[in-house]
């Protein structure tokens, strides 16, 4: 390891040392040796790094990046791969504005990522001051003078080329890092409960990680992991995310107008990347009232190879039982991967991981007052019985195989299988058996040309079985075939866009993509263009525009594992996208951002948007088969300071409008909310304490007449929305670092600490009129859910 100089009290810095030397198979020995591919000259630091030892922080810490250095020389982007705060922050501060001279392959200049490392030693008490001594003479001759100490050179040999900027070609999206998700208060520490920070989405429910983004209803949401397509991203409910938080590096959310390689999702998508194979043994876990996970890697074979796994199990099925509770809550979850490097350009790996959710009710049957569903020869005595409110798993494993490319290319060929299967509160159950198959290639053509291409193929078996209880001429079965039928469907197709920077301070991404759905005897053809430009005005100023179309098959008003609306019924759902907005990087490590949005829709399924359905509802298979027109336009305002800073925080505003079009009426979407504001604040207090809490509120619905559901609270005529929602949502931490690496810490977390209750709806009747009686007024009663409020007092730690 190579260590910069510092003064005092600063940081020593250096950088981690891999050996960047070619792996070659022996020549078979009637054949010439090959040429050994051209050897990268790895980034050569220019400027000085010396990172401040954080105030208030104690004992000593290594903190360890992966700095992202473009063929100009620049850091574009900072990611921590190990440490934790304070020292994360300062060590990112410390090499942001680092100058490089840019690795090169065969003189030519190219991207590449370095890992940095970052030691923090805590400086010695200052001693007390000495009496000052009388003032000597000046030396006759200056160069007696003792002469500082030159700072050693370093020079970083951890070097992965990349075909390209970090973030070039990512269009509209926005992306949270781990470090800064651990901090947003009634996040759990999960990169995907985060997203609702984020402007752009419009909750349904407090605390349900399901939103309308940009209009678009929560089933036109696509979720990926890894590149790999997943039903959701969320455990059942309240539950946290099915992916263990220190296994995510990065989540991005595109609201619109995404890159080509993104697609078949006709709302937004978000996108999650894995932390890279670690080079060292190092481990998390969190133990909390509700659950439990940990995480585990190591390397192998010199460090060729990584293994890597992790699982999270929920105990709350326990805990409802000790509290004599008639529900039942269960969630686990699970996550592998094993990586090995066969030469310097070649790396397989498996990524395998699932969840399991259960929700179910007991109840007391008495077959006397249900004599159609007791065997004529059963007991009449009354019994009690377990009513399954949701059940749901899905399986993924992922074989990759990646190679890099000259010129700083990327290959990469993957096979996928997958498992899912769903019983809601319905009298079947869903089960879906996909394989797929994937090649993508990301190749520089030019300096200022970097082509994107790919092809790829899903192939979804679905199966459906009638529940023991229920048989298949059921009137609930028959109604629910429109959606539980056993088919073969399948989505193949291409896709290929570039991100062109010919013009001096603008990307230019243009883009395509061709897709064929088949559902059974059915097809349908999706040609998608796409569009994204930035131009960067200055420095600190850039403003970018994304357009593109987006094409889905027919869904259900939620993404559930192995349920899907059959045979493309009523042709394909379409978005046209379109967005403009402008990024500005302020004073303090501020950054501002206000885009303006239009998006419109055809064929579009959203039982919700219009009225006709439930959240979970598959009874009512005709209305999910409904078809809608519809559109969307706002405003979307974000402010952000790294919530890794001392002192952090975001705001994010969006101000919307949201419209249907149901057989020739337009109307308000019924999940149409105009305000949708979010307030974060987190502190350092200093001595390993942080505090943080965000401020959530959002308009009322617009008001729509159903059944009485949860009467709570008699009024008088209702209004036009239900009223505004307000949550508070706190976190507080302490953290103890335990030897070079260890760490642990309590957090005492809850969303909704308010105890705050929504209003749903109104449920209105009218008094009957009677013989010489004058009719009374109508009555409506307030549909009220809550307080949905989740507490959480747990340990994390980590080596």
């Amino acid at each position: 390891m190579v260590r910069l100089a510092s003064g005092r009290g600063l940081a020593l810095a250096g950088l981690l040392a891999l050996a960047a030397t070619s792996v070659a198979s022996p020549a078979r020995a009637d054949e010439p040796e090959a040429a050994p591919p051209a050897p990268i000259v790895p980034p050569r630091l220019l400027t000085s790094v010396a990172a401040p030892y954080p105030a208030d922080a104690e004992g000593d810490a290594v903190v360890t990046l992966a700095v992202s250095v473009d063929a100009a020389g620049a850091v574009e982007d900072v990611r921590v791969l190990e440490g934790y705060e304070p020292f994360a922050s300062a060590a990112i501060e410390s090499v942001r504005g680092a100058r490089f001279v840019p690795a090169s392959r065969d003189g030519r200049a190219i991207a590449a990522t370095v890992r940095f490392r970052v030691d923090f030693t805590k400086p010695a008490p200052e001693p007390a001051p000495a009496p000052e001594p009388e003032p000597e003479p000046e030396p006759a001759d200056s160069s007696e003078a003792p002469s500082p100490r030159p700072a050693p050179r370093a020079r970083p040999t951890d070097v992965v080329v990349r075909g390209g900027r970090a973030a070039v070609g990512a269009g509209a999206a926005e992306s949270l890092a781990r470090a800064e998700v651990r901090q947003l208060p009634g996040a759990f520490g999960d990169p995907f409960r985060a997203i609702e920070a984020m402007p752009g989405l419009t909750p349904v429910l407090t605390g349900l990680p399901y939103f309308y983004v940009r209009g678009a209803p929560p089933g036109n949401v696509g979720y990926f992991f890894e590149g790999v397509r997943v039903p959701y991203l969320f455990h059942f409910g309240l539950g946290p995310a099915v992916v263990h938080p220190a296994l995510i590096a990065k989540t991005d959310l595109h609201r619109g107008g995404y890159p080509a390689a993104l697609g078949r999702y006709a709302g937004g998508i978000v996108d999650s990347q894995a932390m890279p194979p670690g080079d060292r043994l190092h481990g998390e876990g969190q133990l909390r009232l509700i659950d439990a996970g940990a995480l585990v890697e190591t390397p192998f074979a010199g460090g060729k190879g990584a293994a890597l796994a992790a699982a999270r199990y929920s105990y709350t099925a326990a805990l409802f039982t000790l509290l004599s509770s008639d529900t039942t809550l269960d969630y686990r979850d699970y996550q592998a991967r094993v990586s090995y490097a066969l030469s310097d350009r070649d790396t397989v790996s498996v990524l395998g991981f699932g969840a399991y959710d259960f929700a179910a009710q007991r109840q007391t049957i008495d077959p006397n007052q249900r004599p159609i569903f007791v065997d004529p020869g059963a007991s009449r005595e009354p019994r009690d019985v377990t009513r399954v409110l949701f059940a749901s798993e899905f399986h993924r494993a992922d074989v990759r195989w990646d190679r890099t490319l000259p010129r700083g290319g990327k290959l990469r060929a993957a096979a996928t299988l997958g498992f899912d299967r769903t019983r809601v509160e319905s009298h079947r159950a869903a089960t879906d058996t996909m394989t797929g198959a994937r090649v993508e290639l990301t190749q520089p053509l030019a300096p200022s040309v970097l082509l994107r291409t790919g092809a790829d193929l899903v192939v979804d078996r679905y199966t459906a079985d009638s529940l023991p209880a229920f048989s298949d001429d059921d009137d609930v079965v028959v109604r629910q075939r429109n959606i539980f039928v056993e088919r073969v469907d399948f989505a193949t197709g291409a896709r290929v866009d570039a991100v062109v920077t010919t013009i001096p301070n603008t990307e230019i991404v243009p883009g395509v993509r061709l897709d064929v759905y088949g559902s059974g005897p059915a097809r349908a053809l999706a040609v998608d263009p796409r569009l994204t430009t930035r131009f960067f005005v200055s420095d600190r100023l850039r403003i970018v525009h994304a357009y593109g179309l987006a094409s889905q098959a027919p869904s259900t008003p939620i993404a559930l594992p192995g349920i899907t609306i059959a045979r493309l019924r009523g042709g394909l759902q379409r978005a046209v996208q379109t967005s403009a907005g402008v990024e500005v990087d302020l004073p303090s490590d501020f950054t501002a951002v206000g885009t303006a949005f239009h998006n419109a829709f055809y064929d579009l399924n959203d039982a919700l948007g219009t009225a006709q359905v439930e959240l979970i509802d598959l009874e009512r298979s005709e209305a999910l088969l409904a078809k809608s027109r519809g559109s969307a336009y706002g405003l979307e305002i974000g402010l952000r300071r790294k919530l890794t800073r001392r002192v952090a925080g975001l705001a994010s505003y969006t101000l919307s409008r949201s419209m249907r079009t149901v057989d020739g009426q337009r109307l308000v979407s019924a999940y149409d909310r105009p305000h949708v504001l979010t307030a974060a604040l987190s502190v350092d207090l200093g001595r390993s304490w942080r505090a943080g809490t965000r401020l959530v509120t959002y308009s009322g619905i617009p008001m729509r007449p159903g059944v009485p559901a949860f009467a709570e609270q008699l009024v008088g005529v209702p209004p036009e929305r239900t009223p505004a929602f307000v949550r508070l949502d706190l976190r507080l931490e302490k953290r103890w670092r335990i030897g070079q690496t260890g760490w642990i810490s309590g957090v005492l977390e809850a969303l909704n600490a308010t105890l705050s209750r929504e209003v749903t709806g109104y449920a209105c009747q009218t008094a009957l009129a009677l013989p010489g009686i004058e009719s009374a007024a109508p009555r409506c009663f307030e549909r009220v859910i809550g307080p949905v409020s989740v507490p959480s007092l747990g340990v994390e730690g980590g080596f």
